[in-house]
């Protein structure tokens, strides 16, 4: 599965909670072609995000992809899901390998900041994302990174790189160019009419 860390990465909305429609938009972006789907939800209905988060496993298992749970490392544990994703405020990287076997695909994310993804590497992470890149609905306010980040990324890290934060079908070609191996998409994946149609524009980017 870790070798399938390419192409475009469709991450959930946190502010939806319509089991169905989740599954329907999340299947419309396998259908055109995104290899990894994380599901987002900060909410505390524990029994309705276990419910989704397993039925997106399913999901993605008849599709030949990847589900990955945003923070929750004992909801990614119970369900079997493929792996986790980690913010700076979430348990360590090292307690989440401990928790979910070597096995597990863990990314971390590391925002603007090169020595952490350094550091992330180091400890066994398998993927680090970094970002914002453009303005984003989603994040506001999170810290700008710059093109560079993910050319130097490219150079001196050993594992693959995930650009976030705005990302358009414009705006996305500019991220795979500069070294970007996936496209984390929200709401311009999500937020399109055509969500099959926008995963197949976003993974024709990552075509020679």
């Amino acid at each position: 599965m870790k070798h399938k860390l390419r192409g475009l990465y469709a991450v959930t909305d946190a502010a939806e909670r319509n089991h169905q429609k989740i599954l329907r938009d999340a299947e419309a972006a396998l259908r055109g072609g995104a290899r990894i789907v994380q599901y987002r939800d900060k909410s505390g209905d524990a029994a309705r995000r276990e419910q989704t988060a397993c039925t997106l496993l399913a999901l993605t298992k008849r599709y030949d992809a990847i589900l990955l749970i945003n923070d929750d490392v004992q909801l990614a544990k119970q369900i079997e899901a493929h792996g986790v994703h980690l913010g700076q405020d979430d348990i360590p990287l090292a307690e989440a390998r401990t928790l979910l076997g070597p096995d597990a695909i863990i990314g971390v994310s590391c925002y603007n900041r090169f020595e952490q993804a350094e550091q992330a590497t180091q400890t066994g992470a398998d993927y680090v994302a970094f970002g914002r890149f453009f303005p984003s609905r989603t994040k506001p306010g999170a810290a700008q990174a710059g093109l560079d980040l993910l050319a130097r990324a490219q150079r001196e890290l050993a594992i693959p790189v995930a650009a976030i934060g705005g990302i358009t079908q414009d705006n996305a070609r500019a991220l795979i160019d500069a070294g970007a191996d996936m496209v984390a998409v929200v709401e311009g994946l999500f937020g399109q009419a055509d969500i099959e149609q926008a995963a197949r524009n976003f993974v024709a980017l990552f075509k020679p």
